[in-house]
Order: structure tokens, then sequence, then C-alpha cells
């Protein structure tokens, strides 16, 4: 089944934290912890039974269809918690939380929030350590990894927002590819050439127009390799063999004629996916919001499928995008903000109440998967087999995705900014300007100086 409509630009926002960090330009102000500030405070474990609970807390949460699903959820939470009362606060987050926490004042008992944003600002948040310790073991690699910062936790992880390749079961068949064989990106170009052979008008591969939204897959596909921009001190890491990788097989892509570039899912981008232009889209799982609300003539003929590896048997999946939940420092009932996102990422009512069947969407979320292992059985979907896909079992395909992604380092508080060097450099690539060197060197030489030392 098919989820209800949906705003887009609120959809990007409220699913996945993208246009969040995209709409503040990342000036966060806040140093991250050892550069400054008071120490962490670290939350202890609540000592209430679930009937002993009592409290009023205030949470945050963006507004829209997830707003509606997490509102449904936080009722299982009362039936289990009927002495706490939760006030669930639609709030524009990008534009308050950061403020809120530094000035401390009118502070919610719990926010969702970005993973990209709360290493920056973890000295005005709870540390959360010992709370997850009994979970840790139980929470993907990439979602522990990023949420933690010189050793202690901050966010308790929600969504797992992995990579996959999107591609037209029906043109693949004509072709004569199988896209079982899709083992490597190599494979993906050698597969790109053979469909344009057979349809000459197509540009097979999607590169996207946007410079945030290039780099932020461009860290998709550097996860996937096991890298990112910076490691776990700070240090900048963009001029590496992963990175230079990536650019070469995106200059090769466009020199050979194999892509389309197109600003994500406008309606350039809409008219030449649906127009058969576009037949591979090497995108996280939220792609598949395109064939359930936006594609019209190519509906049900879109499948997807884990990404190819960068080398033989290497990871066939890398995170792009992701949100979870924080306490802040100077909340005024942590303790219960605490039960609550315990409940809704580690219990199996709550993660399933988020992401199963209901008002809003009948099908089940199918925009992202929990960050918690146990939810993630590929025989116990929490979601459908998705119409627009052709029936498939999309769940299946994610989870399976997901177990590969690696862990890697927290994201850094300036990553926004880097957009302005990075990220416009890769279009400058993808335009034949610039080349795979000259992205890495003049990006590197700028972030460091702009961001880094000034930071």
């Amino acid at each position: 089944m098919t989820s209800s409509p949906m705003d887009r630009r609120g959809f990007l926002k409220g699913a996945l934290g993208v246009g969040a960090l995209a709409a503040t330009g990342g000036a966060l102000t806040a140093c991250a912890p050892g550069t400054g500030g008071a120490a962490p405070s670290k939350l202890a474990k609540p000592s209430a039974s679930a009937t002993a609970a009592k409290g009023e807390i205030t949470v945050w949460n963006r507004s829209g269809d997830l707003f509606k699903v997490f509102d449904a959820a936080i009722g299982r939470f009362r039936q289990a918690y009927p002495g706490v009362k939760v006030n669930h606060m639609a709030v524009d987050i990008d534009a308050k939380l950061a403020n809120t926490l530094i000035s401390g004042t009118d502070v919610p008992d719990g926010s969702f929030w970005d993973d990209a944003k709360i290493g920056g600002q973890a000295e005005h948040l709870y540390d959360l350590s010992d709370l997850i310790a009994p979970y840790r073991d139980q929470v993907a690699p990439y979602k522990l990894s990023v949420n933690t910062v010189a050793g202690k936790i901050y966010g308790v992880p929600w969504d797992l927002d992995p990579g996959l390749l999107w591609y037209r079961e029906d043109i693949l068949q004509e072709a004569g590819v199988d896209p079982a064989g899709l083992a490597t990106y190599d494979d993906l170009l050698t597969a790109a050439r053979t469909v344009q052979d057979k349809f000459p008008k197509t540009k097979p591969i999607h590169l996207d127009k946007n410079p945030f939204l290039g780099q932020l897959w461009l860290e998709m596909l550097a996860n996937q390799q096991g890298t990112s921009l910076t490691d776990t001190q700070g240090k900048l890491r963009l001029d590496s063999a992963e990175y230079r990788r990536i650019f070469t097989w995106i200059q090769t892509a466009v020199k050979d004629g194999l892509a389309t570039r197109a600003p994500y899912l406008e309606p350039a981008d809409v008219n030449t996916l649906d127009g058969g232009q576009q037949v591979f889209v090497p995108w996280a799982i939220w792609w598949s919001f395109a064939p359930q609300q936006l594609l019209k003539a190519t509906k049900g003929k879109w499948r997807a499928a884990p990404l190819p590896a960068w080398t033989p048997g290497g990871p066939r999946s890398g995170a792009m995008g992701g949100s979870s939940f924080v306490i802040p420092a100077k909340a005024k009932n942590p303790e219960l903000a605490w039960l609550l996102y315990e409940f809704l990422c580690f219990k199996e009512p709550g993660y399933t109440a988020l992401y199963g069947p209901s008002s809003v969407y009948p099908g089940g979320l199918s925009t992202s998967v929990p960050g918690f292992t146990p939810a993630l059985d590929p025989a116990k979907p929490l979601f459908q087999p998705i119409d627009a896909l052709g029936g498939q079992d999309l769940w299946k395909v994610a989870v399976e995705a997901a177990a590969t992604i690696p862990a890697a380092a927290p994201i850094p508080a300036w990553w926004a900014k880097s957009v302005d060097y990075l990220g416009d450099n890769m279009q400058r690539l993808m335009d034949g300007t610039m080349s795979p060197d000259d992205v890495i060197g003049e990006s590197a030489e700028k972030i460091q100086r702009n961001l880094i030392d000034r930071s």
C-alpha cells in the first residue's frame, strides 16, 4: 500500500533532517566538547516503574505528516506510562532549538534533531552513555558513531537511511541487463552503456544538481567505503583514495554522457524520470517517496537493490541523512523524556507504532528503517510491500542493505557550510571545469582555512 500524500519539502525536513540542515546553513556557534564550555551532564536511569512514573514533559518535533505519526506513537507511550503527560509540540526546530539550548530559556525536555547537528551542540545536551549502554550492542554502528563525541553518547538513535540503487525494471529487461549483476560501480557504468546502446536518448545515471544534496550524496558514497569528511578527532580526510575514487567515477559518467543532472525531484528531474531518460538512481531509501507520490507514467516500474560496491566484496550501502532524539542539559524532567525516547526507539510497541501501518501511512512508514537492530528482521517487516514498486518487499532490501553500513565519525558542526566549497566544486566537476584533484585540493584548502582553523 502506498503512503498518504504529503508535502515534499515537509517530507525532506521532517523525515530526514535534510532540508533542515540546508535551511540553517550550518550556523552553529557552540563549541564541541573538549573545545570549551562546561562538562556535559550525565543522565542517570530513572528509578520509577512504568506505573509509578509521574510528571509532565514537553517534547519538540517537526510539523507535517511525521508529527502525526509520532503523535499516534506517543499515544501508545501514554498507555504504558499513564502517569506521564506529554506535550508534543510542532516547532521550527531549525530556527529555535540551537538558540534555545544556548540561552537555556524555555528548553524542551526532549527534541527530534538531525544527526548532523548533535555533535556541535553536545555541551548543551545530556550525556546519555549510561542509559544507552544496555542497548549499544543492538544499535546500528553508524547511528551509534554519529551520536558519539569524545566517547560520550548524546543522541538516542532513531532512523537509519540506507543507500539503495533504484532502477527501471522494464528498461533493464529490454536492454538485457540483470540487476543482480550490478556488483560494483564499474558494473553500473557498463550497464548504463548497455542501456544507452539500446535506448540512445537515455542518460541513465542520476547526478544531482543541488550542491547541498550532492554533497550529502557524496557522504553516503564515502560512508559506504568506511570514511567521511573528517575523522573522530575532526581531522580532514578529503584527500584520500576513497574520495578520489568517487570523483573519478563521477567524471567518467559525465565524460561518457551517461548521466542526467537534475535537481532532486524538481520538475526537470521528475520529467526525465517519467520520460525514461533516467534509469538508475543511487540514492537513500527515502527516494521511495518519488514513485509513491510524484511519478505518474512510471509508477510501478521502479525497483530497489543494494548499492553497488566500490571494491569487489565491499559494503553495499552507506547512510544518507538521519535523525535522533536529544535531551537538553537544562530540561526540567529529563528522566521522563528518556522514558519516552527509550519506548519509541528500543521497545517493540514504540518502534512498531512508528513504522507500522497507521492512519497517516496505511502501509507503514517506508522512508527509513529503525536504527535499533532487533527491529531489523527481514522476515518481520514493519511496513508492507509497496504497490508503486510493483509490490516489491522494500523492507527486506532495505534492512539487508542497512546491515552493511559502516560506522562513521561524528558529523562536524561546520558540515553544511562546507557545501560552499565542496558541494559547489562537485558541480564544477560535473560541468567539466574541475578535475578530481582540483576538487580535493581546492575544497580541502578552503575548508581547513575557513572552517576548521576558525572553529
